[in-house]
């Protein structure tokens, strides 16, 4: 079996250079690509690829932190659109041949802390 985490890392790196190609060669054909928080589900290699081709905007990423186990990867990643700052946490599964088969997307929203703690946390 390949390496899932070698070929999460080479998702993210295709995709911030726009190697379509490259970034394609990632996906297992059938591949499955949800995001939770909008109840949105992209089925097929080539729909998770147009998805991303054309998301608009000139967005740029850094992998924060990779952990991986066989067949199973998660990754923290930084992405930036202009001034905008977010986070994604995507859950991979990976096939028999070390591609993606299921990327679950969660891009979680700043907010303020509830009040009363104050006392026990520092705030950066």
């Amino acid at each position: 079996m390949t390496d899932l985490r070698k070929t999460v890392e080479t998702f993210w790196a295709a995709a911030e250079a726009r190697d379509w190609d490259t970034f394609t060669g990632t996906l297992a054909e059938d591949a499955v690509y949800t995001l939770p928080q909008t109840r949105e589900r992209i089925s097929g290699r080539e729909r998770f690829v147009r998805f991303n081709r054309e998301y608009p905007g000139d967005w740029h990423l850094r992998i924060e932190r990779i952990v991986a186990e066989p067949g199973q990867v998660v990754s923290w990643v930084h992405f930036t659109v202009g001034l905008e700052e977010m986070y994604s946490i995507a859950f991979f599964t990976g096939d028999e041949h070390g591609r993606i088969s299921a990327m679950t997307d969660f891009w979680p929203e700043p907010y303020e802390p509830p009040a009363g703690r104050e006392h026990l946390v520092e705030r950066y």
